[in-house]
């Protein structure tokens, strides 16, 4: 199911499953509405200390790409950014803005909570829960409350992803029966299920064998592509800067070291040329 969906042109919609199509109207529509609007706009400051280690975060950018990536060597604070934007860590002061929808401000006060931001998040290590068939894990991103989501229950929002995903036949299954590239595409779903405004992915590929990580980097970008959400990936990998580096932050001890936009270099190569 997924390689004949993410075949398909990003302007063919005639012969996508109803999934797809479903999901690609939605997120046009969203673009349409955001288009004009910065993708993300963040400036923060958040000191953090532990018994034996104190660290600054000093992170202020603006970017415009619909592909943004966070790059830099361990500990620089690329985690912890993505957890700023997601609602996840509160800054000490600042403000951030997805699509020019302000979700933290210090100066007003203003604390969105990450239930009502609008992203979806791809953990790093998934963050599946163990005890939660494939479904109710996909599900649980649409809960409302503390309960889990019903076995038997069937959303159709669930299974659209479980569709797109090609994921459908692996419904009833618990995480621990699953594939590295079958739990990644368990996570994506429960990360898109609620058509989010911006997804951010933590290291999506590196618990992955080269091969797999190929794979599955093939498909978030054809995927992406597709569907056009925006998207704000942290990765050590040259591979995945470049195929999804539109615009490239590099962090470093808390700070932007450099940035990098495709769109730039593509200008400088052509005047040079």
């Amino acid at each position: 199911m997924i390689d004949s969906l993410l075949q398909a042109p990003p302007s063919t919609t005639a012969f996508l499953p109803d999934a797809a199509r479903h999901a690609q109207a939605a997120s046009a529509r969203t673009a349409l509405a955001d288009a004009r609007q910065p993708t993300l706009s963040i400036s923060i400051e958040a000191d953090l200390r532990t018994r034996s280690h104190a660290f600054a975060l000093r992170i202020r950018f603006a970017a415009n790409a619909r592909r943004i990536v966070l790059c830099g060597p361990s500990g620089a604070g690329k985690s912890l950014t993505l957890q700023a934007i997601a609602g996840l860590m509160m800054p000490g002061a600042g403000r951030i803005e997805v699509l020019g929808r302000r979700l933290y401000d210090s100066a007003t006060g203003l604390d969105m909570p990450a239930r009502e931001r609008g992203i979806g998040y791809l953990f790093q290590d998934y963050a599946l829960f163990p005890h939660l068939t494939v479904r109710q894990n996909i599900a649980f991103g649409l809960a409302r409350s503390i309960f889990n989501p019903w076995p038997s229950r069937r959303d159709p929002r669930v299974e659209r992803w479980l569709d797109t995903l090609g994921i459908s036949a692996l419904g009833d299954q618990y995480p621990g029966q699953l594939s590295g590239g079958q739990r990644q595409r368990t996570a994506l779903a429960r990360a898109l299920v609620r058509t989010p405004r911006l997804l951010l992915l933590d290291e999506p590929f590196a618990a992955l064998d080269p091969a797999l990580r190929t794979r599955l980097r093939d498909e978030l970008d054809n995927l992406q592509r597709l569907l056009g959400f925006p998207m704000v990936l942290v990765t050590h990998d040259e591979a995945d800067i470049e195929r999804f580096g539109d615009e490239v932050i590099e962090i470093d001890a808390g700070r932007v070291h450099t940035r990098k936009s495709r769109r730039n270099m593509r200008e400088v190569l052509f005047a040079e040329a």
